[in-house]
């Protein structure tokens, strides 16, 4: 997550005799727990417009459990501790590294959400969501999509596969933050 700075109401311009005529602002980074809450998603220009993930966290059910299925470990890193971030226990999410790992967990256990890529080796996310879709015991599964495809067909192939949401990648953990509690149920 990258570093929020946001505007106090201390903050001032400086004279143009103090920073080389330059008219600049000074600032200082948001702080864990203050007015704000403790999780600042994205560098924004108003900070207040990041505040929902603070509500989401609150109104998420934490017993909810996650089946995070990325070939690319930094990755299902970053969605886990975003999972965190919104207070779900880490013993609740699971790891994949791709469709054929994950295919047989979704089977053999309990999932409320799985969270997977697109572009993985032996079995891709688009196969996996079908998978997932032809088997009656998870049929009706959430899928949420994280992918860097962008292209027009792939979208609607995903959609007509039954995909749940679809987010595309670079994205903030405030989008991931939106698309779970959409797709997930109370």
């Amino acid at each position: 997550m990258r570093l929020h700075w946001q505007k106090t109401k201390a903050m001032k311009s400086l004279r143009p005799e103090e920073d080389g005529g330059a008219q600049r602002e000074k600032r200082a980074p948001c702080k864990p727990g203050g007015r704000r809450g403790a999780i600042h998603f994205t560098y924004c220009r108003v900070c207040d417009a990041y505040d929902a993930p603070n509500r989401v966290a609150i109104r998420m059910n934490p017993n909810h459990r996650f089946l995070v299925v990325d070939d690319f470990a930094p990755m299902r890193e970053i969605v886990r501790k975003v999972l965190q971030e919104l207070g779900y226990d880490s013993e609740r999410i699971q790891e994949a590294n791709d469709g054929a790992t994950a295919l047989p967990l979704l089977l053999s256990a309990h999932f409320d959400l799985l969270i997977t890529d697109w572009n993985m080796p032996k079995m891709p996310g688009i196969e996996l969501l079908r998978a997932v879709r032809a088997e009656p015991s998870i049929a009706r599964l959430p899928v949420l999509m994280i992918t860097a495809e962008v292209k027009r067909e792939q979208i609607i192939a995903a959609t007509q596969a039954g995909v749940s949401g679809y987010i595309i990648k670079p994205f903030t953990a405030h989008a991931l933050a939106e698309k779970v509690r959409k797709v997930l149920p109370d």
